[in-house]
């Protein structure tokens, strides 16, 4: 087979898997890159929030001891999330609710971050059921891998035009070289990103088949020889020693930070505590120490000096958030995210633009694009006043701008009609955010993200308003 058939099959596997996934591609790119500031958008979301990263021992265990006697529920977990987390606010909560904590160890406002919850669940599920949704957005993944592959297979002068750009015409060849252009310079982020991502749904189901080949079918021996196993105690039921166990991870992990702690099985004989600890250079997530019920130091999870298997599998996490290098990376990763989502949109425009037909897909396709950010910032104008189920809102939503834009034929006109909602909606957002919480939308916590939305939101109007005086003239 020469190199031209090649180039030719290489061409068609990468056009019609593109064609497949690339709607999906889009809405998990557009969030992911989004999701990569889900902290900052949690800090948002409750502005009023009073923010510090010091905390003591004594007011951990008083808040540890006034939510346990405000909560009798049934739950499999408590947790304190420390400020050095990421959020610096000191939070207390178990499987059902969760307190901010005020000075003195009080408890504060429950913490409520629904606008984030729906962002970061349809990146990882599209808010489908997450077993099901988890797969199927690994699965893409794996699928963006392959594409990347095709994509260099199928265009052998890919690299030679990497600083190729066209405008002009028809908007065909610019389509093309932003297509291209990000997909070479961003190509080992984005297999990072295809690998990482196909981790974490498909994991589970290597794990059933490794179970089934080597360990006759006991998932649970396969996990155990990942991940540390689980200490097994039988001790007498009392209030776990939280603050001692800190203590012992302050002595002798100076340099770590405190993420979260928490006490596993709470109010029963097998409970123990685990503090997660984030180490400084380090890819890891966490090393993790474990403690029993009087806070005595039971073991490590090993994570930090292990096999190299297990510190590559415990990484996957921050490699795949970009949550290593503080507000340096996340930047990086939402640049590059954006690549991503610029390519898996260029790819359909691209069709579209070669193909000799015109059909309702021609409308479709533009109102999705930019439909999905109107939708989203309306969901969050709604979540600011009315409590509403923001998933069904956004799909909702997207379906009304869909069946709307099938009444737009002009799809340069549908574009700029939709770019000038979102600059309206997001105006109409900050305006909401001010009224609701007066001086707080002024604090650092509001301001991270209230100003770059401002930002495209000027420039959103201005480049509309440039369009309508060049059609004018």
């Amino acid at each position: 087979m020469n190199s031209s058939s090649i180039s030719k099959r290489s061409l068609s596997a990468h056009k019609w898997l593109g064609l497949f996934i690339s709607a999906f591609m889009y809405m998990i790119c557009l969030s992911g890159s989004l999701a990569v500031f889900h902290q900052e958008f949690e800090r948002w979301e409750q502005p009023t929030v009073a923010e510090s990263t010091a905390f003591d021992l004594a007011t951990v265990e008083k808040a540890y001891d006034n939510f346990v006697s405000t909560y009798d529920d049934d739950t499999d977990h408590m947790h304190m999330v420390f400020p050095t987390s990421g959020i610096p606010r000191l939070v207390v909560e178990n499987d059902h609710v969760a307190h901010f904590v005020n000075r003195g160890g009080s408890l504060g406002e429950i913490e409520e971050s629904h606008w984030t919850k729906m962002l970061v669940d349809l990146h990882l599920y599209l808010h489908l059921p997450k077993n099901v949704g988890m797969i199927l957005v690994s699965a893409f993944g794996a699928l963006l891998c392959a594409l990347i592959l095709s994509g260099f297979f199928a265009h052998p002068r890919i690299i030679k035009d990497a600083f190729r750009f066209r405008r002009g015409g028809t908007g065909l060849q610019e389509n093309i070289d932003l297509h291209n252009r990000f997909s070479v310079w961003a190509s080992p982020f984005h297999l990072m990103i295809g690998v990482t991502g196909a981790y974490f749904g498909l994991a589970s189901i290597l794990i059933v088949v490794v179970s089934q080949a080597f360990y006759s079918g006991d998932n649970q021996a396969v996990v155990d020889e990942v991940f540390t196993p689980e200490p097994h105690l039988e001790q007498s039921l009392q209030r776990p020693d939280v603050g001692r166990a800190i203590e012992y991870v302050q002595k002798h992990d100076p340099a770590g930070e405190l993420i979260f702690l928490t006490v596993h099985e709470p109010d029963t004989p097998a409970q123990f505590i685990e503090i997660y600890v984030k180490q400084p250079g380090r890819l890891i997530y966490s090393e993790n120490y474990r403690f029993d019920v009087e806070g005595n130091f039971l073991e490590t999870g090993n994570y930090r000096d292990g096999e190299v298997g297990k510190q590559i599998i415990y990484s996957m996490y921050r490699l795949h958030f970009g949550d290593f290098a503080g507000l340096a990376s996340k930047l990086l990763y939402f640049v590059l995210g954006m690549m991503l989502t610029v390519v898996s949109v260029t790819g359909i425009n691209i069709w579209l633009k070669k193909r000799k037909t015109s059909d309702v897909i021609n409308q479709w396709w533009p109102g999705f694009v930019w439909g999905t950010p109107v939708v989203l910032c309306i969901s969050a104008l709604f979540n600011l006043f009315i409590d509403v189920r923001l998933d069904a809102l956004v799909w909702f939503g997207l379906v009304v701008i869909l069946a709307l834009s099938t009444r737009q034929k002009d799809s340069q006109a549908l574009i700029s009609q939709l770019k000038l909602s979102l600059a309206v909606s997001l105006l109409l957002f900050i305006a909401g955010y001010v009224i609701k919480y007066g001086y707080a939308a002024f604090s650092i916590a509001s301001l991270q993200i209230n100003l770059p939305l401002a930002l495209l939101a000027f420039y959103l109007l201005t480049v509309n308003l440039k369009l309508r005086k060049g059609a004018t003239n």
